[in-house]
């Protein structure tokens, strides 16, 4: 009967010693780093809001970015309305010629309205529009202004 007692304890201290070790490990994978992997997607979160939320050039940036396409939408419009008063007194190859470029200038407008209106939507960069810059351009209004 001693024996089997004794074969009870080796087993109960064998099995301790293998908790022991376990706990010893998740200790240890959380000192050496673990943590750092357990917290890694909140880390990430504030990172990147420190990174962008923060900085001031990119901040700058994003205003520019939208005053640029605004701006870029008035021109083509500007383009577009000297192309038209010169259509009136033009020849007709000339003609031709301004109707083709005014067809392209009025898609390079659609996509600079949806190019803003994209950035605009955009999360991380609505914030940084400029206040007198319009939340969303109307690709069929014209003219287009840029303050509000």
């Amino acid at each position: 009967m001693g024996q089997v007692r004794e074969g009870a304890w080796l087993a109960v201290w064998a099995v301790s010693g293998v908790i022991g070790l376990a706990v010893l490990y998740v200790i240890g994978v959380f000192v050496l780093g673990g943590a750092q992997w357990v917290t890694a997607g909140f880390r990430g979160e504030a990172d990147e809001r420190e990174t962008t939320v923060s900085s001031g050039e990119f901040r700058r940036t994003t205003y520019e970015e939208f005053f640029d396409l605004c701006v870029a939408v008035q021109n083509t419009e500007g383009t577009i309305q000297a192309l038209q008063e010169e259509r009136e007194v033009a020849s007709e190859t000339r003609t031709a010629q301004i109707d083709q470029s005014i067809t392209a200038l009025k898609a390079t407008r659609i996509e600079s309205v949806n190019a803003y209106n994209s950035e605009a939507a955009q999360e991380h960069r609505a914030p940084f529009r400029d206040k007198g810059l319009p939340y969303r351009l109307d690709a069929t209004a014209e003219p287009t202004t840029c303050t509000n």
